[in-house]
């Protein structure tokens, strides 16, 4: 009948919680109800944003497109396949934008 039981409870980190081992108390349970409010919110947000990046990505590659596209056409007497290879509305005729011509 040695006192070193008593000593043990002392020193453990459940020392006075009683029947409370291994249950979350209403303090703790808030807690982690609002950091995963806080998670959750910041998702979404995270999320919006990558949304609206990608959209403007996506336009910006668009334009540079576009006026890649309209930058290389030919000018008259330059070389085409369809109209559409020649610079303002310009028809193409005998592979040449305008046709003969303007032949170099």
């Amino acid at each position: 009948m040695g006192g070193g039981g008593h000593a043990r409870r002392l020193m453990s980190p459940f020392y006075g919680l009683g029947d409370m081992k291994g249950q979350l108390s209403a303090e703790m349970l808030v807690l982690v109800v609002v950091v995963f409010a806080i998670v959750a919110i910041a998702a979404i947000q995270l999320i919006g944003t990558a949304k609206r990046t990608g959209l403007n990505i996506q336009n910006q590659t668009q334009k540079l497109g576009d006026m890649t596209a309209e930058a290389i056409k030919s000018p008259a007497g330059g070389y085409c396949i369809t109209s559409d290879d020649c610079q303002n509305g310009i028809d193409c005729s005998e592979n040449r934008c305008g046709g003969s011509d303007y032949s170099p």
